[in-house]
């Protein structure tokens, strides 16, 4: 069997969500009768990721005491308990590549990931180094998808990451950005090159993709990643003491981080959003969002004029 074929017929394997052992889902102290975790399809292949992946950036940096690396452990059971598989890392977060590849390993979970990462350098013999480095701090032989991070030279990491999706190192191509000042760049280059995925910043405060990103990956079927979805947490601040909004409870909003996730998630360009957590309590209430209808315009009004 080619390495080709090798890594499709691991990658069918796969699926998205896959379920765990039912001891795991204990993890989320769901009743028993909570559907899983929604899903949405990758426009380029049809294949169905959930709705709720996560970041690893500072949140995985760490270092390799048991009482920085317990609660990792612990936020990735949850992650896989409810079913979620998308993890995005980079190169560029300090050690969170290997600390996300020998929890992986040490859990047996690999094959459970979708694992996300990215090229962040210049020059080809350089990225492809780099995509090595990554191969062997995740403890894997491939990734799922491969992305160019923040655009760094762009015309040549996307086709090495290409000529790598060719040979079976990845499947999907990606290209990313975390501001909204380089979404007009991103824009073209999605234009040009067609990715499987975009990853941009998008949240209740930051709102910039929808007037261009958005519905040019709908057009294009391109799917998309969320990240910053709280902005850098500076959303909480903004509702700190305020109750959820009345329509809260009867769209199965329990929490601020719940209400945003939602509000990222009721576009309906994106595919999943990656909120970055160490915290198993956080990881919980992340999971959480990936229930319930999208909100309403009126609702997703709410939390606009709610934040100022």
């Amino acid at each position: 069997m080619s390495d080709r074929r090798r890594f499709l017929a691991r990658f069918s394997a796969l699926g998205a969500g896959a379920a765990l052992a039912p001891a795991w889902r204990h993890a989320l102290a769901l009743e028993p009768t909570h559907p899983p975790l929604q899903t949405r399809a990758i426009p380029s292949s049809g294949q169905r990721v959930p709705v709720i992946g996560m970041g690893t950036a500072d949140s995985f940096n760490v270092g390799a005491g048991e009482a920085e690396r317990a609660p990792l452990r612990e936020v990735l059971r949850r992650f896989f308990a409810a079913g979620a598989s998308l993890i995005d890392t980079s190169p560029s977060y300090g050690q969170s590549e290997a600390v996300l590849g020998a929890l992986l390993a040490e859990a047996g979970l690999r094959d459970q990931a979708f694992l996300a990462t990215k090229l962040s350098i210049t020059g080809r013999d350089a990225g492809l180094a780099q995509f090595e480095g990554s191969l062997a701090a995740l403890r894997t032989d491939h990734v799922e998808l491969l992305q160019v991070h923040n655009l760094r030279d762009w015309k040549t990491q996307y086709a090495l990451i290409a000529a790598l999706k060719a040979e079976g190192k990845t499947r999907y191509t990606g290209v990313t950005h975390y501001t909204e000042s380089g979404q007009a760049e991103l824009a073209e280059v999605v234009r040009t090159v067609k990715p499987d995925f975009l990853q941009i910043n998008y949240s209740v405060t930051a709102r910039g993709a929808e007037t261009t990103l958005l519905p040019l990956a709908q057009a294009l079927g391109v799917a998309v990643l969320v990240n910053r979805n709280f902005d850098d947490g500076r959303l909480f601040g903004k509702v700190k003491d305020k109750p959820l909004p009345g329509w809260a409870a009867e769209a199965g909003i329990g929490s601020w981080a719940q209400a945003f996730l939602r509000f990222c998630l009721s576009h309906p360009a994106v595919t999943a959003v990656i909120p970055a957590t160490g915290k198993p309590e956080r990881q919980t209430d992340n999971l959480r969002a990936g229930y319930g209808k999208p909100l309403t315009p009126q609702q997703r009004q709410s939390l606009i004029d709610t934040v100022g």
